[in-house]
């Protein structure tokens, strides 16, 4: 056997054996990574909104507006 593997089962197996002995334990964890997920998806869906807000306000403004107040060089 490979002692990688050895190695790995020496480290899971009490890993293993706490979850035979407390399994709300892997729920707690199975919990917290799905939660992990939706904020992501959520934020995701956040970032996405926000960049179309910016693309719409962007349309808004004259650019000879802002040219006068000195926010765009003038050509």
């Amino acid at each position: 056997m490979n002692p990688v593997t050895q190695a790995v089962g020496a480290l899971l197996h009490p890993v293993v054996d706490a979850l035979k002995a407390h399994p709300t334990i892997l729920a707690m964890a199975v919990m917290n990574f799905g939660l992990m997920g939706i904020v992501w998806y959520e934020l995701q869906q956040i970032f996405a909104q926000q960049g179309e807000i910016h693309a719409l306000l962007s349309k808004c403004v004259d650019p000879e507006i802002l040219k006068m107040l000195g926010l765009l060089p003038r050509s």
